[in-house]
């Protein structure tokens, strides 16, 4: 994390920034007064021509507002989301265990993970909790919180599951079927040792010693994911860790603010780890090899290690079928591990444009998506205050360039700290649209930093199609609704919890409750939402590509709960169809390379796709 958090007061690198910004405002001032100046004069010229030729005044006029509405953006649609947990029968309430020592982890968690717990169709929702320190005064709390979705009313069913009573310092999930028995399983990740509850008909039993990945009783794990990376048919999993931390090197960092005191310090001032990478031996238990499979990065100079991952995408980055790594690392370089085909990775990051942003610069990076943007694959990465989102792109595969300021998301979010993200179609219109949860570290910032709060909105960022200037469109605060409210945002994640089409938001922060947000209906437009069935290795087809035709445009999605930051979303591929009425083509390409398709599909209906290797596939 950069910004503010490096210097001892005002950030001066940011104050620089806002100068250097404001400066080229004025100048931008100056240009557009030039230019309605030449307009304005282009005009009188134009009237007293007409006014020679005896011809109305009037009929210049639509001349000159088509010259100056000519490229003008459309306004973005409203989506006046509306916060609906507590109503649903959510009561949870994240617990961070601050006591005023300002320990870094208590500002990072929680996570939040949807998983279908019962296989009754309706996604849950799971919540991590962080807890009491070990020697806090105080009952100690459910590290995770299990909510049953009965068509969109939810009941808490933690302890009945057997997750009740589940203890340590709680940062994120993930959700995968690592024994093949068509149960979705869960992993936890920690400050101190990871579990792995494995998902029974009769509830969660956990497993963690069992399948050997519970990692070190003093590591700090964030982001996880399960993923086929050896194409052999089942789950791996790739955990990220994050700095060397403990309580006692914390006070030894002593990171301070002036006017404040103690205060939750960047990850500059401490070592990096290395990942975890558990290959999965079919049996649901796994080996842990990241060294050998080329995870492992270090200093060249120092032999220490490079990374503090924060969060991770598992995508096709070079189009040969293999799932690769893109990861999120706080303040350093951000890494590409290429799969090589076997299940082990090359790091290229910095050779394919993804290290740094725009400037070259190593950013605080957080929460992270991915996605096909018609011709191109796009990556957003939320950073910290001020540092613009990164969103890079690439046509050709080869190589990533940073566009966030081209498509319309770098200046708007300048001014966020931004953790959970991802890309999903609010309105329907076929377009993905984008959404940011912000929320800074520093509780009482503004006291250093005036333009920043704690608190803050999430950002939701329109996709007006080919035909604009930017990509990209902020949707005002004012038209999101409860999207808009100030909060300390974290994870983020979605799924169709009421079965009506549209994709519910869940947002959460440290040390509150959760919004779980509800939109008002769209504008009639159709939708269509994709499950799979795959073999038992991996059932519900994660890392998948489902792609609908309509009229020749293709619209794409990668089958990956994995992304955003600590979360895990449905495994469901939900498209926006607009005012389209059938669907010419739904193709599937699964992870082993085999392809499926149906053709010629009604809107507005939720169907699944089995794997072509399965006996009661359908065409």
């Amino acid at each position: 994390m950069t910004g503010d958090r490096q210097g001892s007061g005002i950030d001066d690198a940011a104050v620089q920034d806002d100068r250097i910004i404001g400066v080229a405002f004025r100048r931008s001032l100056i240009a557009l007064a030039a230019i309605v100046a030449v307009a304005l004069t282009a005009w009188a010229v134009l009237t007293l021509r007409a006014g020679r030729e005896d011809a109305p005044i009037e009929e210049s006029a639509p001349d000159l507002a088509r010259l100056l509405e000519r490229g003008a953006t459309p306004e973005a649609p409203p989506a006046p989301y509306r916060d609906i947990a507590a109503e649903a029968g959510i009561d949870f309430v994240h617990v961070n265990g601050a006591t005023g020592d300002r320990l870094l982890p208590e500002t990072m968690g929680g996570g939040v993970a949807v998983i279908d717990h019962d296989l009754d169709g309706d996604p849950d929702l799971l919540f991590v909790n962080s807890g009491q320190w070990p020697d806090a005064d105080g009952d100690p709390v459910d590290t995770l919180r299990l909510f049953r979705n009965d068509g969109g009313r939810f009941v808490e069913v933690t302890a009945e599951t057997g997750l009740a009573g589940a203890l340590g310092y709680g940062m994120g999930a993930a959700v995968g079927d690592v024994d093949g028995d068509g149960r979705d399983d869960l992993f936890l990740t920690a400050v101190g040792p990871n579990r792995l509850f494995l998902n029974r008909p009769d509830g969660f039993v956990e497993a963690t010693d069992a399948a050997g990945v519970a990692g070190s009783e003093t590591a700090w794990s964030t982001s996880a994911g399960f993923f086929d990376a050896d194409a052999d048919g089942d789950l791996d999993l790739l955990v990220l860790n994050y700095i060397e931390w403990s309580r006692a090197i914390d006070f030894e960092v002593d990171y301070r603010l002036t006017g404040i005191g103690r205060a939750y310090g960047p990850p500059t001032n401490f070592a990096g780890t290395q990942p975890y990478f558990y290959r999965n031996r079919g049996d649901g238990t796994f080996d842990e090899q990241a060294e050998v499979a080329g995870l492992h990065v270090t200093n060249t100079a120092t032999g220490t290690a490079v990374g503090k991952g924060l969060a991770l995408m598992p995508i096709d980055l070079d189009g040969d079928g293999d799932l690769d790594v893109v990861v999120a690392n706080d303040t350093v370089r951000n890494f590409a591990y290429i799969n090589r085909g076997d299940g082990t990775f090359e790091e290229a990051g910095t050779l394919l444009g993804l290290g740094f942003d725009r400037n070259g610069m190593a950013t605080g990076a957080m929460g992270i998506d991915a996605v096909r943007l018609d011709d191109a694959l796009a990556i957003g990465i939320g950073n910290f205050a001020n540092e613009m989102s990164s969103m890079y792109v690439t046509r050709d595969g080869v190589t990533f360039a940073d566009e966030a300021i081209g498509r319309g998301i770098g200046a708007p979010s300048r001014a966020a700290l931004t953790f959970g993200l991802f890309f999903f179609d609010y309105d329907r219109d076929g377009r993905l649209d984008f959404m940011q949860a912000n929320g800074h570290v520093e509780n009482e910032i503004h006291r250093v930093q005036a333009s920043q709060r704690y608190a803050q909105s999430a950002q939701l960022f329109w996709n007006c199609g080919p035909g604009c200037a930017q990509s990209f469109v902020p949707v005002p605060g004012a038209a999101i609704g409860d999207l808009g409210r100030p909060i300390v945002g974290r994870g983020a994640a979605y799924a169709d919890f009421d079965g009506d089409g549209r994709l519910e938001l869940v947002l959460t922060q440290v040390g509150g409750p959760p919004l779980l947000l509800d939109g008002d209906p769209a504008p009639a437009a159709g939708w269509l939402r994709v499950s799979l069935d795959g073999p038992s290795g991996n059932p519900r087809g994660i890392g998948a590509e489902i792609t609908v035709t309509i009229d020749g445009r293709d619209q794409q999605r990668i089958v990956m709960p994995t992304r955003s930051y600590l979360s895990q979303v449905e495994p469901v591929a939900s498209f926006g169809l607009g005012d389209a009425e059938r669907v010419d083509r739904i193709r599937v390409r699964w992870p082993d390379g085999r392809t499926s398709e149906r053709l010629d599909v009604a809107a507005d209906q939720a169907l699944m796709l089995r794997h072509p290797g399965t006996a009661s596939a359908t065409p």
